[in-house]
C-alpha cells in the first residue's frame, strides 16, 4: 500500500496553507495497492519532535474501503460527509490540526491503516485508543512524511 499527496512529496515541505499560519485545511491523500480484504481505512497523523513528546495533528478512522483518495480541506466534523469519523487531536479539537511548530523544522507522518473491519469507535477516540482498537486488525499501513519550518 502506498500513500502519498499531490500537494507536497515525501520528505518535502508542507505548503503553508495546511499549516497554522494560513488556513490550516487538511493536505489531499490518496492511496493505491490496497488489500483485497480491506474493510475501512485509519489516519493518524503526528509530528515526533515536538518539545513534549510526540503531538498529534489527525486521527480519522473508519473510512469506508471504498474511499482512495481525501480531498483538501476535509471539514472538522465527528462524521464528515465523505465517511469516517474524527478523533480528537492534541490541540484538544475534532479533525486535522495543521503543522504549528514553536520553532525550528518538523517532521509530520501521515500515517495509513488499511483494516479487516471496523474500529466499532464512536466520534472523538484518541490516537492510543486507536492505536488498542487496531491491534491485531492492520492488513498493510505506509506512510508520507512532510516538514514545516517556523
Amino acid at each position: 500500500m502506498d500513500i502519498k499527496s499531490t500537494a507536497f512529496q515525501e520528505g518535502e515541505m508542507i505548503p503553508r496553507k495546511y499549516t497554522c499560519d494560513d488556513i490550516n485545511i487538511s493536505p489531499p491523500l490518496e492511496w493505491c495497492s490496497v488489500p483485497q480484504a480491506v474493510k475501512g481505512f485509519a489516519i493518524i497523523c503526528d509530528d515526533p519532535d515536538a518539545p513534549s513528546g510526540t503531538f498529534v495533528h489527525w486521527v480519522y478512522y473508519d473510512i469506508p474501503a471504498n474511499v482512495t483518495n481525501l480531498a483538501e480541506g476535509i471539514k472538522p466534523e465527528k462524521m464528515p460527509a465523505g465517511g469516517g469519523k474524527h478523533g480528537i487531536n492534541d490541540f484538544h479539537k475534532t479533525g486535522y490540526g495543521g503543522p504549528c511548530p514553536p520553532a525550528g523544522t518538523h517532521r509530520y507522518y501521515f500515517k495509513l491503516y488499511a483494516l479487516d473491519e471496523d474500529t466499532g469507535l464512536g466520534p472523538g477516540a484518541g490516537k492510543q485508543q486507536l492505536l488498542n482498537t487496531m491491534k491485531g486488525h492492520i492488513l498493510a499501513q505506509s506512510e508520507l512524511m512532510g516538514k514545516y519550518k517556523r
